[in-house]
C-alpha cells in the first residue's frame, strides 16, 4: 500500500531518533557498567532494547506503506560523563522525541493513517514514562548529592 510522502518522512525522521538512542543509551549502559554502577546500566540496556523494539515497528510500518527506511541517518549522539550528563543527554533525546510524535501524530491523523498515528501514540507514551524516569533520577541526583546517588547504583555480588 503506498504512503503519503509526508508520513513516510515523519515515521523515517522517527526511527532517525530511535537508532540515535539506541546507540546513545547503549553507550552509556556501557559506561555505567563499566563505573559499576551495574542498577543503572541494566536500566538503561532495556531502553535502548526498548527503542531498539520501536525502531523496528518503524521499520515494519514504513515498509508495509512500500517506503525505504533510511538506516544511514543519525542525529546527534550526545555522550555523558557523569551521571547527571547521561540523564540529561538521554532526557534530551525523549523531548526531542516527543515534539516529533506529537506532531506527526497531527499530520498523520489530518492524512487519514491512523494505524501510523497509533503506532506514534504508543511510542510517545513509552517516551512520556522514560522522561518521567530521568527526571525523577534529576532530583533525586539533586537531592542526595552525585556520590550518595551513585552509591545506589551499586549492587554487591552475592
Amino acid at each position: 500500500m503506498q504512503g503519503d510522502p509526508e508520513v513516510l518522512e515523519f515515521l523515517n525522521e522517527q526511527l532517525t531518533g530511535e537508532l540515535t538512542a539506541i546507540n546513545q543509551y547503549w553507550l552509556h549502559y556501557r559506561i555505567q557498567d563499566n563505573k559499576g554502577w551495574t542498577k543503572l546500566a541494566k536500566y538503561t540496556r532495556e531502553e535502548s532494547i526498548d527503542e531498539m523494539k520501536h525502531a523496528d515497528k518503524l521499520t515494519e510500518r514504513i515498509l508495509m506503506l512500500d517506503g525505504l527506511p533510511n538506516y544511514q541517518r543519525l542525529f546527534h549522539v550526545r555522550v555523558g560523563q557523569t551521571v547527571k550528563e547521561m540523564f540529561e543527554a538521554d532526557r534530551q533525546v525523549e523531548v526531542e522525541a516527543i515534539d516529533r510524535l506529537k506532531r506527526g501524530i497531527e499530520v498523520m491523523r489530518a492524512k487519514g493513517d491512523i494505524t501510523s498515528a497509533n503506532l506514534f501514540e504508543e511510542i510517545l507514551a513509552d517516551e512520556e514514562h522514560h522522561i518521567d524516569y530521568l527526571d525523577t533520577q534529576l532530583e533525586l541526583l539533586e537531592q542526595l548529592g552525585e556520590a550518595l546517588y551513585c552509591s545506589t547504583l551499586i549492587e554487591q555480588p552475592s
